[in-house]
């Protein structure tokens, strides 16, 4: 596996059933419809064909409606479901070779998971909660309590160790998932809707700390989510998925200027494209921009190429002159006109 690729998921198929073996070679041999599977041999199609790299630190967000699959696909990262068939690698290790001890291990040393349900057991502390994974791994006390009250910590419970789940608030529960997870140090986090049960407020702050938690730590994330916004928000990635299939994949700049179908445009559609597209594609390259107006003014303002539709439009409120792209070393690679704003945004609306 390539050194620029964590998690590699190759051609993951589950189908749910007695039959499931004979399902599948029915869909490789005649390609017969999710429906067509149900009806002759009794089996659910949950995960068509997956095919997918995640990249080592980075937020990759899984997301589609319900039935798509995306919750699924993630429990086959760690093994929680065995595939039908496919290969998945996780940092260079063949998780489908594994034997059951050795797959015990793995997860509990290298993949942590939070779930939607917060999964706390009611009769420990929030430190005990959280030291939990540490102690199945077999760490002696003194060190998983440090590990766990440092994980606390980075969540803001410090003063909350000893309270019971009980006498937490939702968003304080999910807190200390998201610490258990932490506390035992894992390349990979594996979450599965941690926010969706959430008030829109609390969810809100919660993204933010995880995405402050995830720059400081450099996890690789898979995150799971029904939430388009918050894809688009958290996700360095999006992978989006229907009938469990991966329809399309890519930057949330991609996915929203860019959509593969009418399936991903519809998804898309509700979007603001303010905080989503950058400078860089919405601008004219220099030299096209110059042969047709010529030279850009040395007096042009300049931005960097990733700078935010919402701002570039906010700075060309005040002037007419078009707007200089620089890339990182401070060189002029672009130009953007109001004409060039205008037509992204009317782009992003009349896909709405």
């Amino acid at each position: 596996m390539p050194q620029d690729v964590a998690i590699e998921l190759a051609g993951v198929w589950k189908i749910f059933g007695n039959r499931a073996e004979e399902a599948l070679a029915e869909i490789r041999a005649s390609d017969i419809s999710k429906k067509e599977v149900l009806d002759r041999f009794n089996c659910v199609v949950g995960v068509a064909d997956a095919t997918m790299d995640i990249r080592p630190g980075e937020i990759f967000c899984i997301m589609g409606l319900s039935g798509s699959g995306k919750s699924t696909l993630v429990r086959h990262i760690n093994r929680l479901l065995e595939p039908t068939a496919g290969k998945i690698v996780v940092n260079g290790e063949d998780i489908m070779a594994m034997a059951p001890d050795a797959l015990r291990q793995y997860r509990n040393e290298h993949i942590s998971m939070v779930f939607q349900n917060f999964a706390l057991m009611p009769h420990r502390s929030v430190l005990d909660n959280v030291a939990m994974p540490l102690e199945i791994r077999g760490i002696n006390k003194n060190q998983r309590m440090d590990a766990a009250e440092k994980a606390i910590d980075m969540v803001d419970l410090s003063a909350w160790g000893n309270k019971f789940a009980h006498e937490l608030s939702g968003g304080m529960q999910q807190r200390v998932g998201l610490a258990r997870a932490l506390a035992a140090d894992p390349e990979i986090l594996l979450m599965d809707e941690p926010f969706s049960a959430l008030d829109p407020l609390i969810r809100r702050q919660l993204q933010n700390e995880f995405m402050k938690l995830a720059a400081n730590m450099n996890k690789t994330t898979v995150f799971i989510t029904h939430d388009l916004d918050e894809a688009v928000r958290i996700g360095d990635r999006i992978a989006i998925m229907r009938d469990g299939r991966v329809v399309q994949i890519g930057t949330p700049e991609d996915i929203v200027m860019h959509p593969a179908d009418d399936y991903v445009a519809d998804f898309v559609a509700g979007i603001s494209r303010l905080k989503v597209v950058r400078a860089h594609a919405v601008m004219q390259p220099l030299a096209e921009f110059e042969s047709a107006n010529g030279s850009l003014a040395e007096t042009a303002q300049e931005f960097d190429e990733n700078a935010h539709l919402g701002e570039l439009i906010t700075a060309a409120i005040g002037t007419e002159q078009p707007a200089a792209i620089i890339d990182a070393s401070g060189n002029r690679i672009g130009a953007i006109t109001r004409a060039d704003l205008l037509r992204t945004v009317i782009e992003g609306t009349e896909t709405s």
